[in-house]
């Protein structure tokens, strides 16, 4: 299990009016060149939903659950490997704004079988392009739209 102030990333699960909802982190350098964990994205409460599986997946993959957590309530944050963290991070910027729950579960499957390094592939240019053109083909390509 990595500990949280040395992974590449982390997800915090959070209590709100309409369910359970998620904040992905990624590291990254801030302006004065420390390693922080900084938001990439949320995942509103239909997402998380939509998503349960792939979320489980990475906090059990990435080892930060413990025995008695299913690993999905609120509170602190949950280290994210560098093989789980793209894939989660690329599913809450691809699914945001989207509201067709099946959607959202094929982008999730999607997701959750991807190749790690193509994942981070995709979270650089999505993180990265101006125009959105990633982000929509990605939407694209993992069926979260038509």
């Amino acid at each position: 299990m990595t500990p949280l102030r040395r992974a590449p990333f982390a997800l915090r699960f959070v209590q709100h009016r309409e369910g359970l909802a998620g904040i992905v982190y990624a590291r990254r350098a801030t302006a004065d060149g420390k390693d922080r964990l900084q938001k990439v994205a949320t995942l509103r409460a239909l997402a998380v939903r939509a998503g349960t599986g792939l979320l489980r997946q990475a906090i059990v993959g990435s080892g930060a659950r413990k025995p008695a957590d299913d690993g999905m309530a609120p509170g602190p944050s949950r280290p994210l490997d560098a093989e789980w963290g793209p894939r989660v991070a690329c599913y809450a910027l691809v699914v945001a704004g989207l509201r067709e729950p099946e959607r959202l579960i094929r982008a999730a499957e999607h997701l959750r079988r991807a190749d790690p390094d193509e994942a981070a592939w995709w979270l650089g240019l999505l993180t990265h392009d101006p125009q959105k053109r990633a982000l929509r083909a990605l939407r694209i390509l993992t069926e979260a739209v038509e």
